[in-house]
């Protein structure tokens, strides 16, 4: 019996040992505490005030000078459409063999932060909720600016006639990718989507909605003054908020071919990788090779001169020219056509030697630092190398499959367009790497 009591006491005693070691963390950026580790003074309540308990254990503000507010924050808001893509290093550079003798991107060790990435490219139909909106707060000339050029279908010696004039806006074709648009408008979305989005958060912020996806249901008057205590001097909310979204943005182009690889799905134990990807798949085969799936085209690809699809009734990859942006197999981060559909443009400004002269981290090239355009002849017609040329990658529709490889680049002026490009989104994840 005493060994019994001395046995449960123990286990009461180690029981208790464990909760106290449990409640005493460390403060962390979701849960900082109630003062501050520097000077020791309370943090102030989220109307600016210092918290005290009145009667029956409500909270009151203090006649005290206001003190640093730091709000509740639980996470990033996760913007629409958008996917984690957890940040890492890998190998960057092309795998295949350089059949163009480009030589501009060699194999290289980089890491890129966590981020987060649209998991489908742009469709028509988003691309036209832009345009409503465009239209309607902005000038003609600005709403001018940002169509889409649908005359990129046109070909003399081709009767694209009904891509030209009903690609973009009919029914049929509002979840297929935007294309027509060029490197400057596809930044221009990426800028008005932040600002729509985060006025769209901003309203949330001052308790309009009646359900909050920043934090669940407020009571009366909470959110209103967490929004005026908050709010910056352009009546949005202050980055310090957590209502605030990062950038929308093209992605660079190592968080482009990061993406598009997924090594994460080779990952077996520990650091260990099974193997290295040629495509945003394993093996290097166009076709899935298991499932009900079996034999069907893992992307929307030219297989060779004039079969764009294969022949009636068993396609080889079902598309003649762009299909769904949901159509074909997601990688092991959740990206749709990551290969094959259209081109996507990237961030970075195109230099040849672009592996020479990096940054091993995060690397991106924004213009033509280290390696200026006045080194090459443009004037002379001897290279059209300048600091308007941006990277697309990825491959499309109209690309035979050794451009399906994320490893593998090409070129075109920020201001043209092409019925073989579009493009996505990203934005950076803040604070975590998981």
């Amino acid at each position: 019996m005493v060994k019994f009591s001395m046995k449960a006491a123990i286990w009461v005693l180690s029981a208790t040992v464990l909760i106290s070691a449990c409640k005493s963390k460390h403060p962390s950026s979701l849960n900082p505490g109630k003062k501050s580790t520097a000077t020791n003074v309370d943090f102030a309540t989220k109307n600016g005030g210092k918290s005290k308990k009145g009667k029956k254990g409500v909270a009151a503000t203090s006649a005290e000078p206001e003190g640093f507010a730091v709000m509740p924050y639980k996470s990033q808001v996760v913007g629409p459409n958008l996917v984690f893509v957890e940040g890492g290093r890998f190998t960057m550079g092309a795998l295949e063999e350089d059949v163009m003798n480009s030589r501009d991107n060699r194999e290289r060790t980089v890491s890129v932060q966590s981020f987060y990435m649209d998991e489908t490219e742009i469709t028509n139909l988003n691309y036209l909720e832009y345009l409503h909106y465009v239209q309607r707060d902005s000038s003609a000339e600005v709403a001018s600016k940002a169509l889409p050029d649908t005359t990129v279908w046109y070909d003399p010696l081709s009767f694209n006639d009904s891509y030209v004039t009903y690609y973009f806006r009919h029914p049929g074709f509002r979840m297929y990718p935007v294309v027509g648009v060029s490197w400057v408008q596809a930044n221009d979305y990426s800028i008005w989507r932040t600002n729509f989005v985060n006025d769209n958060l901003a309203k949330q912020a001052t308790g309009k909605p009646k359900k909050s996806s920043l934090g669940g249901k407020k009571k009366k008057g909470q959110a209103m003054a967490e929004s005026e205590a908050l709010m910056s001097t352009n009546a949005r909310p202050a980055v310090e908020s957590g209502y605030v979204l990062p950038n929308y943005r093209l992605p660079t182009e190592a968080e482009w071919e990061y993406a598009a690889k997924a090594m994460i799905g080779t990952q077996y134990a520990d650091e260990n990788q099974s193997n290295q990807r040629i495509y945003p798949w394993d093996g290097s085969s166009l076709r899935n090779p298991r499932g009900k799936h079996k034999g069907e085209m893992m992307a929307n690809f030219k297989r060779a001169k004039g079969d764009y699809a294969g022949i009636a009734g068993k396609s080889n990859d079902g598309a003649i020219i762009t299909e769904e942006v949901y159509k074909y197999p997601a990688n092991d981060f959740g990206l749709y056509n990551m290969a094959g559909n259209v081109n996507e443009w990237v961030y970075d400004v195109y230099r040849p030697l672009s592996s020479m002269d990096f940054k091993d981290l995060n690397p991106l090239r924004r213009d033509g630092f280290l390696d200026e355009e006045k080194r090459y002849d443009v004037k002379g017609n001897n290279s059209v190398i300048n600091d308007k040329l941006r990277v697309y990658k990825g491959g499309s529709w109209n690309d035979v499959a050794y451009w399906l490889s994320p490893g593998t680049r090409r070129f075109l002026s920020q201001d043209s367009s092409t019925a073989m490009i579009g493009f996505r989104c990203a934005m950076i994840s803040t604070g975590r790497n998981k």
